[in-house]
Order: C-alpha cells, then sequence, then structure tokens
C-alpha cells in the first residue's frame, strides 16, 4: 500500500469548535443556508453573506488543530508513501496542524475573490461587500467559498488522486453530498480498499470495506498510530 487519500469534513473539525451543518443550536440553524450559501443569495443581499462568514471566518482563527488533525499530519510525515487529504473543509486546520498536501474542494475562508474578474487574494478577518477587488477595482468581493450550485474545486485532481489510491479514507462526513459522496465507489472502481472513520455508523451500511467509529480525535490517532506501526 503506498498511496493514501483521504477525504475529511465537518466531524474532523467539530471537536475543535466548528460546527456541522446538524449542530442542533450551531451557526448554520441561525441563517437560511439560500440565503448565505448560493449565488442567488449573494445577489440579493452581500452584506448578509458577509457577515456570515465573517462570523465563520472569526470562529475558524480562533479555533485550533486537534489531535486527528495533528495524527494526519503525522501520517503525512512519516508515511514512505504519497498521501492527499481531500477537505470538505474551509477551516485552515488541516495546515496549521502541519499538513502540506491538502485540497479544498469546498474553497477556504481565508480566500477572497472577486466576483467580476475572478481575482483571488488573502481574504482579511473582515470582509465587506464595498471593498472594492485589488486587480480590477469592482465592489464585488465575496468569499472564495463553493456555494451550493457551484462546482467544487480540483476536481480533476481528486479523480486522478482516487484512480490512483491503493486505501481511501473517509473521516467525519455524512457522505451524502455529492460529489464526495461518490469518491468512495470511484475509489473502489480503481482497486482501492476503503475505510470509513466516523462518530457514529454510516447510513450505508457496507459501503466501505471497514469503518471504525468513535470520536475523531481519538479514532483518527489510534488508527495512525496502527498503520505506521
Amino acid at each position: 500500500m503506498e498511496r493514501i487519500v483521504i477525504l475529511t469534513g465537518a466531524g474532523i473539525s467539530a471537536e475543535s469548535g466548528l460546527g456541522t451543518f446538524r449542530d442542533k443550536d450551531g451557526l448554520w440553524t441561525r441563517y437560511d443556508l439560500a440565503d448565505v450559501a448560493t449565488p442567488d443569495g449573494f445577489a440579493r443581499n452581500p452584506r448578509l453573506v458577509h457577515d456570515f462568514y465573517n462570523a465563520r471566518r472569526a470562529n475558524a482563527l480562533d479555533a485550533s488543530p486537534n489531535d486527528a488533525h495533528r495524527a494526519l499530519a503525522r501520517l503525512e510525515s512519516e508515511w514512505s508513501g504519497e498521501l492527499l487529504i481531500v477537505t470538505q473543509n474551509v477551516d485552515d486546520l488541516h495546515e496549521r496542524a502541519g499538513s502540506r498536501n491538502v485540497l479544498h474542494m469546498h474553497g477556504e475562508l481565508a480566500g477572497a475573490l472577486c466576483a467580476s474578474c475572478n481575482h483571488r487574494w488573502p481574504a482579511p478577518r473582515v470582509m465587506s461587500p464595498d471593498a472594492p477587488c485589488p486587480s480590477c477595482g469592482a465592489p464585488r468581493t465575496r468569499p472564495d467559498i463553493v456555494w451550493f450550485g457551484e462546482i467544487p474545486y480540483r476536481m480533476e485532481e481528486i479523480a486522478e488522486a482516487l484512480w490512483q489510491a491503493d486505501l481511501f479514507v473517509s473521516i467525519g462526513t455524512s457522505g451524502e453530498v455529492y460529489p464526495a459522496a461518490g469518491f468512495v465507489q470511484e475509489a473502489q472502481a480503481a482497486g482501492a480498499e476503503t475505510l470509513e472513520i466516523n462518530l457514529e455508523p454510516s447510513r450505508l451500511p457496507g459501503l466501505f470495506d471497514r469503518a471504525i467509529t468513535g470520536p475523531a480525535t481519538q479514532a483518527v490517532p489510534d488508527w495512525v498510530a496502527g498503520l505506521l506501526a
């Protein structure tokens, strides 16, 4: 086994204090996703969208990597083969833990994007809809986040990595949102072994070759230690 592709979702960052979509009383529950996570919502009320993502950015900046993030960074450092983390998360906790080979398929809170010319630049802690693009000057700054109805980033690279993978691991994701939900089938079609690490058993039993259940901060370090032993 040489090539490992790891998909991470909100469950790996939840223990760092970053809520998932389904958290009761979490940040997401106070907003309608159609208003803050779609191109139409941004067109209707860009200030509301920026307020939402400013809150998420502040939350992420104040959070710290947990033992699961650090374990994956250790695996990347010590694994003799290739390792790629594909994350659905928009925080930078993988990178702050020390991981380097990370693809953010849904964008990053740390990025700003011009809706006019597609120029990208580092986002300030607080963004405003009135801020001009540093390239074209248009006041159409938006978070560099993939919204519902938009195509995730780096899909060709991800597809190639899945095709070459010897092991595919899904950590902390519900497996219900496409295209990420289809990654396990793509990896299996290419002959990879598949493993799910999640807080609770999958709603689709039998989809993975193996499953480990438990909190990410316990399950991921234990799995990494066993793999490297």
